[in-house]
């Protein structure tokens, strides 16, 4: 098929995504250059802010089934720009990629699959609808972001069927991971307490470090579980252990620790708190223990015909099957599983967030050809009934 010329490709569409500097919560126009290019396709659109963030859904017919892509146009800083190899925010293209923040996570993949739907809708091959989620609220705090837009979506009556999240998710080659599930995360704050006094007079204080080493191994030992058939063990590291005490002569009054654990489905953030809580029960220790809100828990789309449609789609294009993966951090697929099946496929990711992020031009070509190749096999037959 060969798609008009009025239709952008994945490369034009990322260089450009990139050069606004959209920096969580800043927007810069990017999410408006976005609507511009699925209006003009005949998408409908609606602009939506929820506080400060700006977000985007646009659909393409309003007949069933529907496959929708989500994403999101917000970066994390560059940090030092001296550091790189040329202005972050001014994709340039070079040796084969194209340079910049985002242009891995996830402008490029944001681009793969509006230029692919752009082709698919111009060919009048849809028989059913496609729909664009997207936020300007991933790399933040999450809140006024996807999450809101979801519950949009589902108070209006918007029905989507299924899902493809363009996080990038390839290791080593294009497409040689899928995403179909996720860890879920729990940050837990422990205060050891003691009691404060001078080191020359111990029997007059109590010191909480002493019972720190043995707080810290009842975190850690025994192992939380041993994975599950489709999830990796869950692990608590220790990422922050704080005394707060400048004064070689005073016992401290407290120890502070900061923990978190990702979690796979053997586990909810309510049965972690009470294991934690047992763990340091029994440690004699007096304490004190908090947990973070979270809206990060684990999920799995099971393995069936919509994961086995997305890889047969990465195989048409690439020649090869990929691997079904629930490791790695969190995305705002843990929100969109909420509405419908969800699969992330997206680029390489070993240098998203990093100094001199890119995207291999070939791979952001690629990446639209499996998008539409996902596209052309959902709606050649591909039924809601096998949700």
């Amino acid at each position: 098929m060969t798609p008009p010329m009025t239709c952008p490709t994945a490369l034009e569409i990322a260089q450009k995504l990139v050069r606004f500097r959209s920096v969580t919560p800043a927007d810069e126009g990017a999410l408006a250059y976005v609507q511009e290019l699925l209006a003009h396709a005949g998408f409908a659109c609606e602009r939506l802010r929820f506080g400060e963030i700006e977000n985007l859904y646009a659909r393409f017919g309003s007949a069933d089934p529907c496959l929708a892509f989500a994403g999101h146009t917000d970066v994390v800083p560059p940090g030092d720009a001296s550091r790189w190899r040329c202005d972050p925010f001014a994709g340039e293209i070079a040796q084969g990629r194209l340079w910049g923040r985002g242009a891995a996570d996830m402008k490029g993949g944001v681009a793969a699959a509006l230029a692919a739907s752009l082709r698919f809708a111009a060919s009048g091959g849809c028989s059913g609808s496609i729909a664009f989620l997207l936020t300007g609220d991933e790399e933040g705090p999450a809140v006024d972001g996807t999450i809101k837009l979801v519950e949009w979506a589902r108070a209006r009556g918007e029905r989507i069927d299924h899902c493809v999240l363009g996080e990038p998710t390839s290791v080593a080659r294009l497409g040689d991971t899928i995403k179909n599930g996720r860890r879920g995360s729990l940050t837990g704050r422990l205060r050891l307490i003691g009691k404060q006094g001078h080191v020359a007079y111990p029997h007059l204080a109590d010191n909480p470090v002493r019972a720190l080493p043995r707080a810290l191994d009842a975190l850690l030992a025994p192992a939380l579980d041993a994975g599950t058939p489709d999830f990796q063990p869950s692990n608590l590291e220790i990422v922050s252990v704080d005394v707060g005490n400048p004064a070689a002569n005073v016992i401290p009054g407290e120890v502070r620790a900061l923990f978190n654990i990702r979690f796979n489905d053997s586990w909810t953030p309510l049965t972690l708190a009470t294991e934690i809580g047992h763990r340091l029960d029994a440690t004699g220790a007096t304490y004190e223990l908090a947990f973070d809100p979270t809206n990060a828990v684990s999920f799995l789309t099971p393995r069936g015909p919509f994961t086995d449609l997305v890889s047969d789609a990465v195989a048409d294009v690439t020649g090869r099957r990929p691997e079904l993966s629930t490791g790695g951090g969190t995305s705002d697929a843990r929100f969109l599983k909420d509405i419908c099946p969800v699969v992330e496929l997206g680029l390489l990711s070993g240098n998203m967030h990093g100094v001199d992020e890119y995207a291999d031009l070939e791979d952001l070509e690629a990446l639209s050809q499996i998008y539409e190749r996902i596209l052309n096999r959902y709606f050649q037959g591909y039924s809601t009934r096998s949700r």
